[in-house]
């Protein structure tokens, strides 16, 4: 972060810069609050770096995968008095932006103040995202950097056209290189004790099937 600003803090044109950016913050937050007043509950919307994301319809392979995994993950989280779960229209307000990922776990510790009533939630533990077409290129990029820079130690990308899942583990303030699960077992580390085939987010059967054995 200080190399990049280096350039910046050397420019006499430092003070014009930053007068610049907070204009941009400035006219951020206020289309921010404007989106909060708008969103409805039927709405799959994101706001990232001053804009409003809407997203369009997903295909079918993207809500099993982002279902099967909700199902695994959760019945763990619950059965284990582990925190909670959080699936798809739920809105993690960090400090500049707010996305709507596709299941995301927090710790017991942290869900103890959350309340019925409450539409905003902090970064959470750990995060996972079903990679489509339309969506790919900000889960790779903007929020990845995002969700490194506020603390989330685990990061899924999960892919269902591939059959495979991306594990991010937090170091520092940023993400380790990608280990890539195909066709066998992959184990949360966040999650204490959080195993489950690859297969399990991809097909009925296989899904059922480590479900059941969750729950013997």
């Amino acid at each position: 972060m200080i190399e990049l600003l280096k350039p910046l803090i050397a420019s006499p044109e430092l003070p014009h810069y930053v007068q610049e950016l907070r204009e941009v913050l400035a006219r951020e937050r206020t289309l921010r609050q404007q989106f909060y007043g708008e969103i409805t509950e039927q709405q799959k919307a994101e706001f990232i770096n001053g804009q409003v994301i809407m997203h369009s319809p997903v295909q079918r392979k993207h809500s099993l995968a982002s279902d099967f995994l909700f199902k695994l993950v959760s019945t763990y989280v619950d059965q284990n008095d582990l925190g909670w779960v959080g699936h798809e229209k739920l809105l993690v307000a960090l400090s500049r932006n707010d996305y709507e990922p596709d299941v995301a776990f927090w710790k017991a510790d942290r869900t103890a103040e959350f309340t019925p009533d409450q539409i905003k939630f902090p970064a959470p533990d750990f995060v996972a995202e079903v990679l489509s077409p339309s969506t790919e290129k900000n889960d790779r990029d903007v929020k990845f950097e995002d969700y490194a820079a506020h603390g989330v130690s685990e990061y899924w990308l999960v892919d269902p056209a591939r059959e495979q899942i991306e594990k991010h583990l937090l170091r520092g303030r940023h993400f380790t290189a990608a280990e890539t699960f195909r066709k066998r077992t992959i184990t949360s580390t966040v999650i204490a004790g959080f195993v489950v085939p690859v297969g399990a987010l991809f097909h009925r059967e296989a899904n059922l099937k480590a479900l059941r054995r969750m729950l013997a």
